[in-house]
């Protein structure tokens, strides 16, 4: 990166798991860099769901770096999803038809249920299969049709609702970032992660509220559905690396997924 900015600034590794992004410190400036980040990254940037865009550069190998603001901020706290900020920037984002047409135009393929199920299956060790994974895909074979459902408004979701990635700025300014997993989906998949993970139960409706729509049955059964395939993908994940005391974590938490939708 040096050989980009020059040997004016001190830069310096921002973590991650791709080891792709960094932080540089100017003179008078502080930038926020990373290297082949979302392609749509100015989409965002414009109607202030990330940090503002700075600078974008190609170098010769084909790779695109980009520059956003450092923001004086830190990240949200998983007490803090249950904040109406939370649920009005996220159907901000679900409601954007400029980042939807940008996904459709660089070729984001949607998510489709039917594909989501059959890659579950496939990856499945039959062998180990356990009587909670096989209750739970019982039940997201028979809700398949209704997720399947053509008349549901597909949105960009970002896919990954951790509350480490919502960055609150000094200021005050909410953002959702690191997007590299968006796709187009259900706004389910979003909502589901946020309202299971983060939100008590007796508190979804007033979220829901914030958000701008009202919860009923059938958005109730797509987040399940959703949830259970993320839940059955983590478990055959962490048994494949035999850690197995997270898979008795994941198949737990399956059970008290279960225990809420279908009373078994």
């Amino acid at each position: 990166m040096e050989h980009i900015l020059g040997n004016d600034w001190i830069i310096t590794s921002a973590g991650g798991s791709t080891g792709e992004a960094y932080y540089a410190q100017g003179e008078r400036k502080r930038l926020f860099l990373k290297r082949n980040s979302s392609p749509f990254i100015a989409v965002l940037s414009a109607q202030g769901i990330v940090p503002k865009l700075v600078w974008t550069k190609r170098l010769e190998n084909g790779d695109v770096i980009t520059a956003q603001e450092w923001l004086e901020g830190r990240e949200l706290t998983s007490e803090e999803m249950r904040h109406p900020k939370v649920a009005m920037l996220l159907s901000k984002i679900h409601h954007s038809t400029e980042l939807y047409d940008m996904f459709v135009r660089i070729d984001k393929d949607p998510i489709q249920p039917y594909q989501v199920y059959q890659n579950c299956i496939n990856q499945l060790n039959e062998l180990i299969k356990s009587i909670e994974v096989k209750k739970a895909l019982d039940w997201i074979e028979t809700m398949l049709p209704m997720v399947e459902n053509n008349t549901i408004q597909q949105v960009v979701c970002h896919c990954d609702m951790n509350h480490n990635n919502w960055l609150l700025s000094e200021d005050g300014q909410l953002y959702l970032i690191d997007w590299d997993n968006a796709k187009i989906g259900d706004p389910a998949i979003d909502i589901g992660m946020i309202l299971y993970n983060y939100i008590p139960e007796n508190e979804w409706d007033q979220w829901l509220e914030s958000y701008g729509i009202n919860g009923d049955q059938e958005l109730l059964n797509r987040m399940y559905w959703y949830l259970f395939i993320e839940m059955i993908n983590k478990h055959e994940e962490v048994t494949k690396q035999h850690k197995y005391k997270e898979a008795a974590q994941f198949q737990q938490e399956l059970q008290r997924l279960l225990s809420r939708v279908i009373g078994c």
